[in-house]
């Protein structure tokens, strides 16, 4: 059988650039090791023409944030007639567009927290007052970034300027969140199905960024089921990190094939949630190209479905390829 050419896509001009390139690096690494030949672009570069000039069977998209999760680069792959990973152009721009995520949620009959949208041609007064009538805290949320970038949660109207200047720094729109305390869990999807669940346990209040990438005290902590609905047998109850009741196990993990469903994603994708002090699971949002280091997400959780890196990278390059056949038997509509 002939060895597939793979052309990782990765870099950009986002502000998850840095990111990118650590997952497309890694991913191009597993691929190799999979027995793909492997080229790998930095978009930044402008080489995306090089495309028309390459014997490619699918392109591996390692991009995150603009043109390569909202849709762009998907819209210039399916104009060449080259495979990719992941999700088509529809879904990828909803789950971009965390406004537009909310809302299919919210149709769909899937929790997530109350909301209000703000924008940077209203009064300060203005939106003080609507977010007096939501309540505080909440969280101020760029709609079109992601790695938490331009995030802050306000607990008082003092420190509500600030937030809104270095959110709209992002974006003229914003996102204004219910701040909901519990656990934050993440559910790994592949091949429409859920991979085990990771908790998040920063060392600090909010996961933002610097959280996420930088600072090495954030645990991931592979959760495991309880006996009962409260405590295992170690003593581990149900509301201990690590640890959920079998019932709430499988309502998050539903809960997330449902919102990958909902959105139309295909392949994979890494779907974030939190957990209140009453079992209540609140979507938050859907990933569709997650970090892909060895060390990010998505990969830890397929590592304890038994799943190595480059087994799982080669398994996206395979979903890709299904894709294909499944569009190609879809009938035409007239």
């Amino acid at each position: 059988m002939k060895t597939k050419n793979v052309v990782v896509l990765m870099g950009g001009i986002s502000p998850e650039r840095e990111i990118s390139l650590r997952s497309g690096n890694a991913a191009a690494r597993a691929l190799k090791e999979a027995g793909f030949n492997v080229t790998c672009i930095d978009v930044k570069d402008e080489k995306i023409e090089a495309l028309d000039h390459m014997d490619i069977d699918v392109a591996f998209i390692a991009l995150h944030g603009y043109f390569g999760e909202d849709g762009g680069v998907q819209r210039l792959l399916e104009l060449k007639g080259i495979p990719y990973t992941g999700s088509g152009i529809n879904a990828s721009m909803l789950a971009m567009d965390k406004l537009a995520t909310k809302k299919c949620f919210i149709e769909a009959g899937l929790k997530t927290p109350d909301y209000i949208t703000a924008t940077e041609f209203q009064e300060l007064q203005e939106i003080q007052q609507e977010i007096s009538k939501l309540g505080l805290p909440v969280v101020l949320k760029p709609t079109r970034n992601g790695s938490s970038i331009g995030i802050s949660i306000i607990k008082n109207m003092n420190d509500l300027q600030i937030g809104l200047e270095k959110a709209f720094e992002f974006g003229y729109e914003l996102l204004v969140e219910k701040y909901v305390k519990g656990r934050e869990l993440t559910v790994g999807i592949l091949d429409d199905k859920a991979l085990p669940i990771i908790e998040i346990k920063p060392a600090v209040e909010f996961y933002n960024y610097e959280a996420k990438y930088k600072d090495d005290r954030t645990k991931y902590i592979i959760v495991e089921k309880t006996l009962s609905e409260r405590i295992n047998i170690a003593g581990n109850s149900s509301r201990t990190v690590g640890f959920l009741s079998s019932a709430t196990y499988s309502n998050a993990q539903e809960l997330a094939i449902n919102a990958h469903k909902v959105l139309g994603c295909k392949g994979f994708s890494r779907v974030d949630m939190l957990l209140d002090d009453r079992d209540n699971l609140y979507l938050l949002e859907i990933n569709t190209i997650p970090g892909f280091t060895e060390k990010s997400l998505l990969p830890k959780a397929a590592k304890a479905a038994g799943m190595s890196f480059p087994s799982l990278c080669e398994k996206i390059v395979d979903l890709a390829f299904q894709n294909i056949l499944v569009s190609a038997d879809e009938p035409v509509q007239n």
